[in-house]
């Protein structure tokens, strides 16, 4: 997969010698454990079961979401969504602009 800039190249299948893939992984690796985290706090882990750390062929870093709902995908838009009101508003006050989460199903 690559996108307009170039920035996410095919992944890394084969590698080649001079290619900092590590490097790549590993801050991917970090990156998709902080998201983990943050998935479990919300109670969201099961709805992200792909979550995985990658490396495209020029040793950059990927963090692939794997194949979610697409409940899951509108709650992740969402929060995105609250986390930039979030930043633009006013933050005077403390109070996280999470939306309400609804009950599980019995």
């Amino acid at each position: 997969m690559t996108d307009r800039r170039g920035v996410v190249a095919k992944r890394a299948e084969n590698l080649w010698p001079g290619v900092p893939y590590v490097r790549g992984w590993n801050r991917a690796r970090r990156s998709a454990s902080a998201l983990a985290d943050q998935l479990v706090l919300l109670g969201l882990d099961s709805n992200f079961p792909g979550l995985v750390a990658d490396v495209n062929v020029f040793g950059d870093g990927l963090v692939q979401l794997g194949m979610v709902r697409p409940e899951a995908a509108e709650l992740l838009a969402s929060l995105i969504a609250a986390g930039l009101a979030a930043e633009s508003a006013d933050t005077t006050t403390n109070v996280p602009l999470l939306p309400p989460r609804e009950a599980p199903a019995a």
